[in-house]
């Protein structure tokens, strides 16, 4: 039995398939499958009950899981608290949010590649229900993205948080005065899709008093909803620190609202199980780097 076996017959029970597996380890389906009759060879036991169309586990293949789990576990902790970081390799896959992108990434990767110098990055950017998917379908190991730290099935690390505002151009004419949702649905919206982590909760502001906003355009970039807010196009939901210079320049103005959102938390997500991981120390410093807002939770929560 070997640690390779074992790290085969985990991730094709986490993914669901030989198919997966191999795609995961940068191995081909023969060799997944192969990898795990040899472990059941050397076990003398049957881990999958292959009289169905699908492979399912058995008994013996369910509490293998669990054991397999721990070792791995275990061989990653020994990896990264004894071995030197030149000796740790791999390709990480991860996803980021547009606030990330055009904030303190390029830090990070500066960081990794300190600490990590064999590691190699493949780094998607999108919206954040988009990214999460790929995140539970295993084709993402870590996303740096706006979500929840209370999130089922994930491990996950606070970031800090984004201040969000409603802006416009001074010359749209919307002035100092403090709008309702109502009052500002009457002025053309320029909004994100539906995959944006902030949709739903404006949409929420808005039916707060029963309002449908007219939607100019729904926008998969916030710079390109920057950019039509700034032609004076319509009213759009900005991160502030993104457009601090334009706003001390008079390109945008703040817009003010009644009962206006709380800021956004962004958090580094991976897949729950492993304490010890390549991705989950890559978040680590995610943490380390990120200079949004700082979160005081008296629960020691992170």
């Amino acid at each position: 039995m070997t640690l390779q076996q074992l790290e085969t017959f985990f991730w094709t029970v986490k993914l669901g398939s030989f198919a997966a597996a191999a795609e995961r380890l940068h191995a081909t389906q023969s060799a997944v499958s192969m990898r795990v009759r040899e472990l059941e060879r050397a076990l003398c036991v049957e881990l999958f009950d292959r009289t169905h169309r699908a492979a399912r586990l058995t008994p013996k293949g369910r509490e293998l899981m669990d054991y397999a789990s721990r070792i791995l576990d275990l061989s990653t902790e020994l990896e990264h608290r004894i071995g030197a970081p030149e000796a740790i390799s791999g390709v990480v896959r991860f996803g980021v949010a547009e606030v990330v992108t055009t904030t303190w990434l390029p830090r990070l990767i500066t960081v990794i590649a300190e600490r990590y110098p064999n590691v190699r990055l493949e780094i998607e950017e999108a919206l954040t229900a988009e990214l999460m998917a790929s995140l539970h379908q295993a084709e993402l190991e870590l996303v740096l993205a706006p979500g929840h730290t209370r999130t089922p099935d994930l491990s996950t690390l606070s970031l800090g948080t984004v201040d969000f505002q409603w802006m416009a151009v001074p010359s749209l004419g919307l002035g100092d005065q403090t709008y309702s949702p109502r009052e500002l649905a009457e002025y053309p919206i320029i909004g994100m899709k539906e995959s944006s982590f902030h949709y739903a909760a404006l949409e929420d502001w808005f039916m707060s008093e029963h309002a449908r906003c007219r939607y100019l355009a729904r926008c998969k970039s916030v710079a390109v909803a920057a950019s039509m807010t700034m032609a004076g196009m319509g009213v759009s939901y900005l991160p502030v620190r993104s457009y601090r210079q334009e706003i001390e320049q008079g390109r945008l103005a703040i817009v003010n609202v009644k009962n206006p959102l709380d800021p956004v938390e962004f958090i580094a997500a991976c897949p729950a199980g492993h304490s010890y991981s390549l991705p989950r120390a890559i978040a680590e410093l995610a943490r380390e780097v990120s200079d949004f807002q700082h979160i005081d939770r008296p629960d020691g929560c992170v």
